[in-house]
């Protein structure tokens, strides 16, 4: 049974930075695509990055990029979610999922964590 779980989230202030992790278990997923999503309050869930299995490579929402980085140690099942310069447009909370394929909706992803929340004061 696959298992994902998320770890880092915290209360933070505009500007500061977080390093969210997921670590997967049951499993291998060296070729699967791993994502983060978040949900805010009131919100819909959204995509924020997908890393590929292989030299895919890897996808950011608009919203994030140049300021988030994702990135995998799939000796350790784990991928990362570097979190820089830090808004308050960025509380919510954070989801690890896996997929087979490498896309945005979350409609494709077949296993989820149960998130992690990210509070950003101004």
């Amino acid at each position: 049974q696959v298992q994902l779980a998320e770890s880092g989230g915290g209360l933070v202030q505009a500007g500061d930075s977080l390093r969210l992790s997921c670590v997967a278990r049951g499993g291998t997923f060296s070729s699967a695509s791993m994502a983060w999503f978040r949900q805010a309050p009131g919100k819909d869930r959204e995509f924020v990055a997908v890393i590929g299995g292989g030299n895919i490579g890897t996808l950011y929402a608009d919203s994030v990029k140049g300021r988030f980085t994702i990135s995998r140690d799939n000796a350790k099942n784990t991928v990362y979610l570097q979190m820089n310069s830090l808004k308050p447009d960025d509380t919510a909370t954070y989801y690890c999922a896996v997929s087979t394929v490498f896309r945005r909706a979350a409609s494709d992803y077949l296993y989820w964590g149960r998130g992690t929340r990210v509070t950003v004061s101004s």
